[in-house]
């Protein structure tokens, strides 16, 4: 009996529930044409912002999946220089962070070009430009010419969790692969077409190393063009993240199972619909804000003023005191109190019934 999925006959034959499927993917679609219903709603400038958030996120958040924790600043530069987006504070980056945001951007801006096998070996390439993962010599840009297990556990005791397409099948596998992502005569959906080719590829593992990152800018490839969008406004990285170990575990299911992959499907599909639904909360926040400072443009407010109005804006936790204010703005207490009673009297803040040293202040929205 086989022990994983890839031992099987026509292994690539995945078939799934269909009623399950649909009515998830139903509900990932009805999503995704929410969000970009509320996007449209955006400035220009507060849409340029937000791709640039998440495209950042992406990058950061797929390394750490696999540990490896970039810098925000040097990932957020590059991205916003190939993007040509004029921001405050750019710092130079690294060859290995310019690498893996060269892979994202290609996916996502150049979503609607074929994935060819010279387009996957650049992408490895780039991600690792010195041809060493950590202290250790790989193959790079080329495929694996050594088998790969994923294994845990202190040498000597290790405890094998899967072993990948045999490397004299890789090439093979991998023109299959290929052959079916851009086969246009197959009627399939984009977002399904991602859940089924993130697995696939991830099972092959043609790579010595950097597969788990390739495979999440594929999926995001094939989100971007469900979309007709290369605009980013959720991070699938990011929520796997928060996922992880679900993560692996519904790979290792899969992995060791038939050809029906429903469930990884199912929980794919289910954690991209988490990753939706929090970016429909921040963009619903982006839209309070935008009709805020609207509504309230004409309106005379300082600097201090207007950092605290944001940090109220963005969910402060915390009881707004005149202390906190004159501590968080760097300025006397008379002055805090100053710029409160302005908001006060500007119908901005309010204050609370409490009185003395317990009285706060809430935003008026």
């Amino acid at each position: 009996m086989p022990e994983y999925i890839h031992q099987h006959e026509n292994w690539t034959n995945f078939t799934w529930q269909n009623a399950a499927v649909s009515a998830i993917l139903g509900e990932v679609r009805l999503k995704q044409g929410m969000i970009l219903g509320q996007i449209f709603s955006l400035g220009f400038s507060s849409k340029e912002e937000k791709n640039l958030e998440i495209l950042t996120t992406d990058v950061l958040k797929s390394s750490e999946i696999e540990g490896e924790k970039l810098d925000y600043e040097q990932v957020r530069s590059s991205v916003a220089r190939r993007l040509g987006i004029e921001t405050a504070g750019l710092v130079p980056s690294p060859r290995n962070v310019e690498g893996v945001v060269e892979m994202t951007l290609d996916a996502t801006q150049n979503y609607q070009r074929p994935l060819t096998e010279e387009r996957l070996l650049g992408w490895h390439a780039a991600l690792f430009p010195t041809g060493y993962s950590g202290i250790g010599k790989i193959s790079v840009g080329k495929y694996r010419t050594e088998e790969v297990q994923v294994v845990s556990g202190a040498m000597g005791k290790e405890k094998v969790h899967y072993e990948a397409v045999a490397a004299k099948d890789v090439a093979m596998e991998m023109d299959r692969f290929l052959s079916w992502f851009n086969d246009e005569k197959i009627a399939m959906d984009d977002v399904l077409r991602s859940a089924i080719a993130h697995f696939w590829f991830v099972t092959i593992h043609p790579f010595d190393d950097g597969n788990g990152r390739i495979t999440r800018a594929i999926s995001d490839m094939l989100l971007a063009r469900s979309e007709r969008s290369s605009e980013r406004f959720y991070s699938m990285s990011k929520q796997i993240l928060a996922q992880r170990n679900d993560y692996y575990e519904a790979l290792k299911k899969a992995q060791h199972g038939g050809s029906d992959i429903t469930e990884w499907i199912v929980w794919y599909m289910g954690t991209l619909k988490k990753a939706l639904e929090e970016t429909e909360d921040t963009i619903q926040n982006v839209l309070m804000k935008t009709s805020f400072w609207e509504k309230h443009k004409d309106i005379g407010i300082n600097e201090r003023q207007r950092k605290m109005i944001n940090l109220l804006l963005d969910g402060f936790q915390e009881k707004l005191t005149s202390s906190k204010w004159a501590k968080m703005t760097k300025c006397s207490d008379d002055t805090a109190l100053r710029d409160i009673d302005d908001l006060i009297i500007k119908g901005i803040l309010c204050k609370s019934e409490a009185g003395g040293r317990s009285t706060n202040y809430t935003l008026i929205i």
